[in-house]
Parts: structure tokens; sequence; C-alpha cells
């Protein structure tokens, strides 16, 4: 069972959470690294506490729904509560 690391972009939808994992990749000519991302619908169960923000770890499982291949299994760290940052990279203000 493969299992990866990921922040959370998106919990709007009912049972589900989008997780971006980024991993490093290395440009062969010029030998240099740069970042690069994949985005994972994963099951999470109803009326759950995770936010954007919320790093958290997936396993892979047997497929839910078209799209949805992963389940949450544990979070790892969570998100601030007064600024979160968004996909973008932007701060967004929660205490407003």
């Amino acid at each position: 069972m493969r299992t990866l690391q990921g922040t959370i972009v998106s919990n709007k939808m009912t049972r589900t959470v989008v997780v971006r994992v980024d991993r490093l990749r290395r440009q062969e000519k010029y030998r240099t690294y740069y970042r690069a991302s994949k985005r994972f619908k994963a099951d999470v169960p109803e009326n759950s506490p995770y936010q954007i923000g919320d790093v958290v770890r997936i396993a892979e499982t047997r497929p839910r729904s078209r799209d949805k291949r992963w389940t949450v299994v544990a979070v790892v760290r969570r998100a601030a509560v007064a600024g979160v940052e968004t996909e973008a990279g932007e701060v967004e203000d929660k205490a407003q």
C-alpha cells in the first residue's frame, strides 16, 4: 500500500478532500531542481475536522468513485487558524 504526504487545498466536497503532493524533480540538462505537484482526491469520514492547510498522510485504497482512489490516514500537522495559505500561495485571513 502506497502512502503519500501532502497539504489539503480544498474541503468543499462531501466526504472528500483534495490533497496537493509536492516533490522535487531534477531538470537533466541544467542539473537544477524544481517543485512538481499533483492533486489527489481522498476519502474522509462524514463531518471530518480537516481544514485547508492541514498536512495529512494519504494511503492508496480501492476505487471509491471515478476520481477517488485514496483515503486520509492521519493528520501530520494542523494549519494555523489565523492565516491559511491558499493554493496560489497567498495568505488568507480567516479572522474576518
